[in-house]
């Protein structure tokens, strides 16, 4: 057992470890929830919450009514556990806000490239995710929801997506270091 919580305390985990867990993460998922993982519905059920409760006339629509009904879904669900478990992963492995070296900064190469700011992370960090998530919408799915669910399922978009997302990835670091690195 004390082995177990050890590992569980290591800022960095093997990436089977995580791999099979994630397996049997998405095989619970299906099964307790009948399901796929997908958290990319989550602001949209949230948003509906919220506007029903200030304003139910507006929110009251096919999108909200059907497609995109408000309310505690599976997708919330993971959005909040998403958020609680990353969390929980950075306080027991004591990397919370300033990581085991003691700076919310410690990448070299992020410092060589945008500087020493730590405001520079966060903000492109967040205009990322909000890429991303836009991203998302306008294919219908997310990244958790095609590359983890459909991966799982062997479906064939799950793997052009993920050639897809893997490359545009080394397209953006190309143009951002450049022959840096």
């Amino acid at each position: 057992m004390k082995a177990i919580l050890d590992y569980i305390k290591k800022e960095e985990w093997s990436p089977y470890v995580a791999g099979i867990l994630l397996g049997i993460v998405g095989i619970l998922a299906v099964w307790l929830s009948d399901s796929l993982l997908g958290a990319s519905g989550a602001f949209e059920n949230l948003a509906g919450m919220i506007g029903k409760a200030v304003s139910p006339a507006v929110f009251d629509n096919m999108y909200f009514n059907f497609i995109m009904p408000p309310g505690l879904t599976w997708s919330l669900v993971l959005f909040f556990g998403t958020i609680l478990g990353g969390f929980l992963g950075a306080l027991t492995s004591r990397t919370l806000l300033w990581g085991k070296k003691g700076a919310a900064n410690p990448d070299s190469q992020w410092k060589s490239i945008f500087g020493p700011q730590t405001w520079k992370r966060w903000v492109l960090g967040f205009l990322g995710a909000i890429i991303l998530e836009y991203g998302a919408g306008i294919a219908g799915g997310c990244t958790s929801g095609l590359a983890i669910s459909g991966g799982m399922l062997l479906a064939p978009a799950a793997f052009i997506f993920i050639g897809g997302m893997f490359a545009s990835g080394i397209l953006t670091a190309l143009i951002i270091y450049r022959k840096r690195y």
